[in-house]
């Protein structure tokens, strides 16, 4: 691996998950469940809520779809880390005699799955050890170190950034009345999301010609001549 990139990459996703857990304990240490202020008039605010499913609020299936949503973060996101340290190690020298590595990985593509794992793994902190580190969050009470309100993998992530825009005229059809964007998310949901939007709007190229064997591969070894 290109080891400057990848302490780099590294020093990213620690500062991502630590801006994310920051922000988590001191939203679930200062607010109760419900209570918000707004940060830039009524269409930012600050809404403290509890999410037990996953990204954005949704919900998956209680105690069972729970576990296994917990389970499979963990999966995922010990995916991407394998599959980062594997993409960051492309383009480095080999010893005499090995097959000719592949081309280096543009440093984009590498940023955007960083954001996407260091989301993840936020996540994955409040699940794993939050019901174990903090008491419960109530409508009326503010949750403090010390407590124990779930097992392992049970834990609630916290939310808090809320963009109520605006709210449809009511002769929309539909959407008459409904917030424009109603969900409460958090910082972490933020990295998966800019990572993936990242990598579907500008590196989408370098998942399309990943195979050196693609016909792009192919049309570039024939101008080269090699």
């Amino acid at each position: 691996m290109n080891v400057s990139k990848g302490k780099r990459l590294l020093i990213l996703g620690i500062a991502l998950v630590i801006i994310d857990q920051v922000i988590k304990i001191l939203v679930k240490t200062n607010m109760s469940i419900g209570d918000h202020f707004s940060v830039i008039g009524n269409w930012f605010q600050i809404l403290f809520i509890e999410n037990e499913g996953m990204a954005f609020g949704m919900k998956f299936g209680g105690a069972v779809g729970k576990l296994l949503l917990s389970l499979f973060r963990i999966i995922l996101c010990g995916a991407l880390c394998w599959w980062i340290t594997s993409l960051s190690r492309r383009g480095t020298p080999k010893a005499k005699g090995e097959a000719k590595e592949k081309e280096p990985v543009p440093t984009g593509v590498l940023v955007g799955l960083t954001l996407i794992t260091a989301g993840a793994f936020g996540n994955i902190i409040d699940c794993l050890f939050y019901g174990q580190l903090f008491s419960a969050s109530t409508p009326g009470t503010v949750a403090s170190f010390g407590g124990s309100y779930a097992p392992l993998l049970f834990g609630k992530v916290v939310d808090m950034f809320y963009f109520p825009l605006f709210t449809w005229p009511d002769w929309v059809p539909l959407l008459g009345g409904n917030i424009f964007f109603d969900p409460v998310f958090n910082f972490a949901d933020s990295c998966v999301t800019v990572g993936a939007f990242y990598l579907i709007l500008f590196q989408y190229k370098f998942f399309m010609s990943e195979d050196p064997d693609s016909e792009k591969g192919k049309k570039n070894k024939k101008q080269t001549g090699k």
